[in-house]
């Protein structure tokens, strides 16, 4: 099989084995005998989730989910809004008003089921008694512009929330919450993903604020003030009854991709799936690593297939347009400088890498030899973090749309023997 089409089929297997469709239903709760059920939810793969619930309840249920401009799903009973992601906008700040709102004066007898994915903490943004939406907007993207890890991040969104860090399970009273987590997150912690809305937070507003402070980011009076007040109230202890369950991880995809490549002759290795830290960097790392496996066979003979998973980070001081996995792409290709037998594929889950319309990319051999006759310099554009026109010029970047999954980052590295094609 041709190199493109092993990378490409291997994406394919990881996606599939974090579907929704196929991952909810056997956590799915019975549903309870006298009381209702509400469905709640935020993520990019909340509408997916949703659908995933529809299909496989037996019992009355109603709700609202907000996800990714884009990403929505037909439902029947559970209504889908579409939000800003992954700077936050009014549609976001009313659905998560909205879903407050719904899970009010519920009783013992009755079941929240709530749907979380990665994207939640910007789709479900309703911010706390003295921040405005505008505030929290322009914290959200210093935060993305200054290559803050994700867990830093959340930190700082859950002390800008009315909802998360726990709040929308504080709100729905003595009734049972059932928590389905599609996890985007390095380690995999619920409380991480989506802010963990249903989910008591251990960090405190000074914590956020040492984060802000640590990227010297710039503070409003007004947030300040709210982040240093004594907290308007405490949250509640977790009832008893309630469960938190993680069904798809950066793991899983991995795993189903390393079934996929022994299938079509390749040795997978698994590097990790919490790699974190700067794209260029683990691009660079990456590099060193297939050269080892190309050179000498180690840590593992070709034909061979390295995977990893998690979620880098871009520090943006360019002017350029790309995400963390076409600037890891194009670092890596820099690393590799043409060396023979190396193709590789990079791609955020969910079907968008940043902000862009794209998944991803796919880099070959002869990449730079081809970017150097169309007069493209690789150092120059990585410097710019200008990696997705770089792959656009090439014709390499791909576009799958929105998946309605996301398990973050998915990076394969096909290292070749000579008799391997």
């Amino acid at each position: 099989m041709a190199p493109d089409n092993c990378l490409n089929a291997v994406f394919a297997a990881a996606l599939a084995a974090v579907d929704p469709l196929l991952v909810v239903p056997p956590f799915l709760p019975a549903p309870p005998r006298n009381g209702r059920t509400v469905v709640v939810g935020a993520g990019k793969a909340a509408a997916r989730m949703a659908q995933a619930v529809e299909a496989n309840w037996h019992g009355d249920l109603e709700g609202l989910v907000v996800t990714r401009y884009g990403h929505g799903a037909d439902c029947r009973h559970i209504e889908v809004v579409e939000a800003g992601h992954p700077v936050p906008d009014e549609a976001g700040a009313d659905a998560a008003r909205r879903i407050l709102e719904s899970v009010g004066g519920l009783g013992p007898d009755d079941l929240v089921l709530c749907l979380i994915s990665g994207g939640g903490s910007s789709l479900l943004s309703m911010p706390r008694p003295g921040v405005t939406l505008a505030e929290k907007r322009a914290i959200n993207r210093a935060l993305l512009l200054n290559g803050v890890p994700i867990a830093e991040m959340n930190c700082v969104r859950r002390h800008l929330s009315a909802i998360k860090g726990g709040r929308l399970a504080e709100a729905c009273g003595p009734a049972r919450i059932v928590t389905l987590v599609l996890s985007d997150v390095p380690g995999d912690d619920p409380a991480v993903v989506a802010s963990g809305p249903t989910i008591p937070d251990a960090s405190t507003s000074a914590d956020a604020l040492t984060i802000l402070d640590r990227y010297g980011i710039d503070v409003p009076p007004s947030v300040r003030t709210a982040l240093t007040a004594p907290s308007v109230r405490s949250l509640t202890a977790p009832n008893a009854a309630n469960r938190v369950t993680v069904v798809a991880t950066a793991q899983h995809a991995l795993e189903a991709a390393a079934e996929k490549a022994r299938e079509l002759g390749l040795a997978p290795l698994i590097l990790s799936n919490r790699i974190e830290g700067e794209a260029r960097d683990v691009g660079a790392v990456h590099a060193a690593i297939a050269r080892q496996v190309r050179d000498f066979g180690q840590p593992i003979a070709g034909p061979a297939l390295l995977l990893s998973g998690g979620e880098t980070t871009v520090s943006v001081r360019g002017k350029g347009r790309g995400g963390r996995n076409v600037e890891f792409l194009l670092a890596l290709a820099v690393g590799l400088e043409g060396c023979p037998g190396i193709h590789a594929l990079a791609c955020d889950t969910d079907g968008i890498d940043g902000s862009e319309d794209n998944a991803g990319a796919i880099l070959r051999p002869d990449t730079l030899t081809r970017a150097k006759a169309l007069g493209l310099d690789a150092a120059e554009h990585l410097a710019n973090n200008d990696a997705y026109s770089f792959f656009e010029r090439l014709g390499d970047l791909i576009v799958t749309g929105p998946t309605r999954t996301n398990v973050n980052d998915f990076r394969a590295v096909l290292i070749q023997a000579e008799d391997f094609a």
